[in-house]
């Protein structure tokens, strides 16, 4: 019993996530405007790019191995994420 409980524990942390970068993203705009899906997809891939990145900053913060690797992996994806910000908002 123990084992599924953590299971469903780990999937209910991965959906809470996704309602709240999808919510973040202005999940409610289309529906409000009946325009397009689009923004709100690309909003959340965004998002979950960003998060990619702040986690590989974190470990090389904490971490005790591969710190230098972990942190330029995580300031590269950070300046990915900035660049497909302004690519979304039009700016590049």
């Amino acid at each position: 019993m123990q084992l599924g409980s953590n299971k469903i524990l780990a999937g209910a942390k991965y959906v809470y996530l996704i309602v709240f970068f999808a919510l973040l993203s202005g999940v409610f705009y289309p529906v409000i405007t009946h325009s397009a899906w689009d923004p709100v997809v690309i909003g959340t891939i965004i998002l979950f790019i960003g998060m990619t990145g702040a986690v590989a900053l974190y470990k090389a913060a904490t971490g005790s191995n591969h710190k230098r690797a972990y942190l330029i992996i995580g300031l590269a994806i950070m300046a990915i994420t900035m660049f497909l910000i302004y690519a979304a908002i039009g700016r590049v």
